[in-house]
């Protein structure tokens, strides 16, 4: 634009078409108009080399960070935790949330159907690498079932970033409704 008003302003001037006429010499009145125009032209030059190259340049990936990122996939649910009685709450809150039609709601009644105490071991990225039963509950073998059942559902657990692997006991406490509570999260008993 500015050009244009350069050229429309200086009726009395030759326009410079060809760049060549610049060294042939022109009168200095008309030198300024055909330079305004040969720098025009050699910046929207330069202008779409510049924006080929950028286009045209490869990408370059470290194979390192791409072999790093398809060895661990990223976990969907993490954990901020920061010690295992903190992480107890947050994978609780997790099989709560996956199980919501199945807990009991308000207080237990002071004799249960089952009690059932597991220690589980979650990997860094949230699948359960053990649980063993401190406590089965022998009287109720469909419990016991279930309550397997119920933890491999679940999977996978928050990804414990804080704590890389971790390791923690729940206690299940479950009616004869066939509905639970957690010890971690119970809203105690009658």
């Amino acid at each position: 634009m500015f050009f244009a008003r350069q050229f429309s302003h200086r009726s009395d001037q030759q326009v410079c078409t060809n760049p060549n006429e610049v060294v042939a010499g022109l009168s200095l009145a008309s030198a300024p108009a055909c330079l305004y125009f040969t720098m025009a032209v050699g910046l929207c030059i330069l202008a779409g080399c510049s924006a080929t190259k950028q286009a045209n340049t490869p990408k370059l990936e470290t194979p390192v960070a791409s072999a790093v990122l398809e060895d661990k996939p990223i976990p969907t649910r993490v954990s901020l935790a920061r010690t295992p009685k903190e992480y107890r709450h947050d994978a609780a809150h997790h099989i709560y949330g996956f199980n919501q039609h199945r807990i009991h709601q308000g207080k237990l009644p002071p004799l249960l159907y089952a009690i059932g105490v597991v220690t589980f071991e979650v990997r860094e990225d949230g699948k359960i690498q053990s649980f063993d039963w401190m406590r089965k509950p022998k009287q109720a073998p469909e419990v016991i079932q279930e309550i397997e059942r119920t933890i491999k559902a679940a999977e996978p657990f928050p990804a414990p970033i804080h704590l890389g692997r971790v390791r923690y006991t729940e206690t299940w406490l479950w009616h004869k409704s066939g509905k639970f509570q957690l010890d971690t999260l119970t809203e105690g008993q009658i």
